[in-house]
């Protein structure tokens, strides 16, 4: 089952984060939530650059046997 949220419903859930961390908690959370994410964006492409050296090592050795 979709659930479609427009403007009045995520007024309504801005309005009752608000009320219940608080604006200046707000402003934490959204910085600590972005530093998550681009540490986790970080780490993958990390993962993605050992990969990419693994498969060109890899192709480097096929070609010179």
């Amino acid at each position: 089952m979709p659930h479609n949220l427009g403007v009045a419903e995520l007024l309504i859930i801005l309005v009752l984060a608000i009320l219940i961390f608080g604006p200046g908690r707000i402003g934490k959370i959204g910085s600590e939530l972005g530093k998550g994410i681009r540490g986790f964006k970080e780490g993958v492409g990390a993962d993605d650059d050992e990969k990419q050296a693994q498969e060109e090592a890899v192709d480097a050795e096929a070609k010179s046997v």
